[in-house]
């Protein structure tokens, strides 16, 4: 018996929810199941150059994962950047929407089709489309990824359970730290059960998978490294703003492994205080140099 395709748009009230990596997971589950995932990321903003066609990164990461027939510019069919927007607001841009249902709609052939959300639901609104236009035009159904934050989470979840109305499947909890899983699981989700609001997981903090590398801190900040450039690819769990009096900053630095510590390029002293601690990196702001016996 043939199985229906159904879609699933993956979004998010916040950024860096987990959603890429719910993606892959999913897929994986769905293959041991028997059934064939698709994917594609309508916006993307991880611009990557392949076969001289700017496409997202994410994107073509799955098309290799996956084995994805469809070429990168149906599975990525349009990428935000600065020059895009420059361009939509003279008017030298239109059909986004157009352009982007058209490419959802075009992927047959597998059971599950993936859509990766953006940042969050209302992201696109600039380029006439967003979560809620994509589900709305595809009909598709939206389960959304959390990184748990309380009673901020909760209002997003509800807010996003009005906005989005009957395409609305549920929500999965991510990042849970340990000691409040327990009060996820037995207040939390009941809570929202008895609103009308599906929790279908809750994924317990990883320090592993929340960290980021030093080389990506350099990237998203547009710096430049330094010195050890031999241990860019450092992981960094932790951050550490170093703005105190050194000695309240070497008993707080003491106490946070595996971090960054940001501070003015004229504190010696913080910098110095960090480095005699687990760090991996200091950023430094005001553009200036440190000193020599930092970097030497």
């Amino acid at each position: 018996m043939e199985v229906e395709m159904k879609r699933l748009y993956i979004g998010s009230m916040e950024r860096f929810s987990g959603k890429s990596l719910f993606c892959l997971g999913i897929s994986f589950v769905l293959k041991e199941i028997g059934l064939k995932a698709g994917y594609i990321k309508p916006i993307g903003r991880e611009p990557v150059q392949y076969r001289g066609k700017t496409v997202d990164a994410d994107a073509l990461f799955f098309k290799d994962l996956l084995s994805l027939e469809e070429p990168p510019e149906v599975l990525s069919p349009f990428v935000a950047s600065l020059d895009a927007l420059n361009r939509t607001l003279s008017g030298r841009i239109r059909g986004v929407d157009k352009r982007i249902i058209k490419a959802i709609k075009s992927i047959t052939g597998v059971d599950i089709l993936l859509i990766a959300g953006t940042t969050n639901i209302f992201e696109g609104s600039v380029y006439g489309i967003n979560g809620l236009n994509i589900t709305e035009a595809t009909g598709a159904k939206a389960l959304l990824v959390e990184s748990w934050r309380q009673e901020e989470t909760i209002d997003g979840i509800f807010a996003a359970r009005q906005i989005m109305g009957e395409s609305f499947l549920g929500v999965v909890f991510n990042r849970v730290r340990v000691e409040e899983m327990d009060f996820v699981k037995r207040r939390v989700s009941p809570y929202l059960k008895r609103h009308g609001i599906e929790v279908l997981g809750t994924i317990p903090y990883d320090r592993v998978l929340g960290a980021v590398t030093v080389k990506k801190l350099v990237e998203i900040l547009g710096g430049r490294v330094l010195c050890a450039e031999d241990h860019v690819n450092e992981l960094v769990e932790n951050f550490s703003i170093g703005a105190m009096d050194v000695t309240n900053a070497l008993r707080y630095f003491r106490k946070t492994p595996n971090k960054a510590v940001i501070t003015g390029a004229h504190r010696s002293d913080i910098q110095i205080a960090a480095l005699e601690t687990s760090t991996k990196c200091v950023i430094l702001t005001g553009g200036l140099l440190p000193n020599d016996i930092i970097i030497g």
